[in-house]
């Protein structure tokens, strides 16, 4: 949950606004940090507010600010130029976002170009509360964040929808954008409220990404994934990198949200295929020109690799995360001292394995021995 400013010059110099201020940030980048207290969550509009004071040619911005469209508009703005002019966003623009974060625009586009959705409603229908599951879920929300199973006869409140829970894998397709065109980057399964790694009932808590032997994602799958990326994209005129969100039954994906911004699984991309991410979504987003990347092919490579985000299951306090810094499968280290909340993020930890689940089974060695390890009290 970070802001990136950026000029447009060779090397990209970066000034990060985020809520962590992280051991492990690049050398390269300029880092501030929001003042928070514990189990308090990342502001988008004060991240914007703080932006403002940042000289930049260009401005980039991940989770949570594709629910806050205001927020998106105010990176645009610096001291000298006001609200109406300024530097370059590189990401979807808040008309975009609008329209794209409508749960049920979207579902119904998808339906009338025959791509399986879940039903998503402002309610749930007597005659389906019986035959079917469901999930109440917050229109502006992410990461799994405030969504609840339906339980039959509760009325659906103001801010949440009501959509038909599919039984499946969850799984995403990761894209960059421009011309009405997509690039398809990668496919992964998702790790959704697992208790290896703290997280409960929905919440995101990792990914990892498929190769072409995966039993789940196989050709067919992803071919689907694949024509879903590119019919959002020509339909609601997305730019730079973007994701939706899938499960995956009986070989067929449901769509279930489209996360029009930088997400989480794409540091997967960038470290198993070599893609420069951040580089791809400046191009594109800035002179409107896509990789020439084929997945089908890079897939074929048939390990997998994952990262889990480790949650605190208690309150507490960190020991001395620095020795964290010397070994490659932990990022997002952070300062030593640091108190955290019970459901806050700590780290993440990466892992390979030969297929999914044997990645699976090394993230969650990995994250048992951190967490019993002597650095967390």
């Amino acid at each position: 949950r970070c802001l990136i400013v950026a000029p447009p010059k060779a090397g990209f110099a970066v000034t990060a606004i985020d809520a962590f201020g992280d051991l492990d940030q690049h050398p390269a980048v300029r880092s501030l940090s929001l003042p928070r207290e514990p189990g308090m969550l990342f502001n988008a509009q004060s991240a914007a507010d703080a932006g403002r004071a940042v000289d930049a040619d260009a401005v980039a911005y991940l989770s949570p600010f594709e629910n806050h469209r205001r927020a998106v508009e105010a990176l645009r703005a610096t001291p000298s130029t006001g609200l109406r002019a300024g530097r370059a966003l590189w990401g979807n623009p808040p008309d975009v976002l609008r329209r794209v974060r409508d749960p049920f625009l979207v579902a119904g586009l998808l339906r009338r170009r025959g791509f399986a959705s879940p039903m998503t409603r402002v309610d749930v229908p007597a005659d389906f509360a019986s035959s079917k599951e469901w999930l109440l879920k917050p229109f502006n929300s992410g990461g799994g964040h405030g969504v609840k199973t339906w339980a039959p006869g509760a009325r659906v409140s103001p801010g949440v929808y009501a959509q038909e829970r599919i039984g499946g894998v969850p799984a995403s397709i990761v894209f960059v954008a421009a011309g009405s065109r997509s690039v398809p980057l990668g496919v992964s399964r998702q790790l959704i409220g697992e208790a290896a790694f703290g997280a409960s009932e929905f919440r995101y808590c990792g990914n990892i990404l498929a190769s072409a032997a995966d039993e789940v994602l196989t050709d067919t799958v992803v071919q689907s994934m694949i024509a879903l990326a590119a019919c959002v994209t020509e339909q609601f005129g997305l730019i730079g990198l973007n994701g939706i969100d899938c499960i995956v039954k009986d070989d067929v994906p449901y769509a279930i949200e489209v996360n029009p911004r930088w997400c989480s699984s794409m540091e997967l991309v960038e470290q198993h295929y070599g893609v420069s991410i951040f580089g791809v979504h400046a191009t594109a987003c800035g002179e409107g020109v896509l990789p020439d990347f084929d997945l089908r092919s890079v897939r074929q490579d048939r390990s997998a690799i994952g990262k889990a985000i480790i949650f605190a299951v208690t309150d507490g306090a960190l020991g001395d995360t620095r020795a964290w810094l010397t070994d490659a499968t932990v990022r997002d280290v952070p300062q030593p001292g640091e108190r955290f909340s019970a459901g806050q993020p700590i780290c993440t930890i990466f892992a390979t394995g030969a297929d999914a689940a044997a990645c699976r089974v090394a993230l969650s060695r990995r994250a048992a021995a951190l967490l019993n390890s002597q650095t967390i009290s």
